[in-house]
């Protein structure tokens, strides 16, 4: 069960997460993850700068992000509890 409110450390972590799941699994524009999320484009633009402080590296190639690497992150953790990050977040 989500929990019921994040603070905004988790908040933060838990949309920098989903934003790269979303790059990885094919929703890689700006304009993509807007609509699918409903996040504002300074809010996503935002998001995908900081991804890699929590060690995923992206790529952007013509407005296009893709994952290099996940880094320290388990991305199996990440594909197993995406429900419950998206429920968390208020995402769609």
């Amino acid at each position: 069960m989500p929990p019921k409110s994040l603070n905004q450390s988790l908040t933060s972590f838990y949309r920098r997460l989903y934003l790269a799941y979303l790059v990885d699994s094919g929703t890689n524009t700006v304009p993509a993850i807007m609509a699918k999320t409903g996040m504002p484009r300074r809010t996503t633009q935002d998001t995908l700068s900081a991804i890699p402080s929590i060690t995923i590296e992206l790529g952007n190639e013509g407005g296009q992000f893709s994952v290099r690497s996940w880094g320290s992150i388990n991305k199996s953790w990440v594909e197993n509890n995406v429900d419950r990050i998206r429920d968390a977040l208020g995402c769609s």
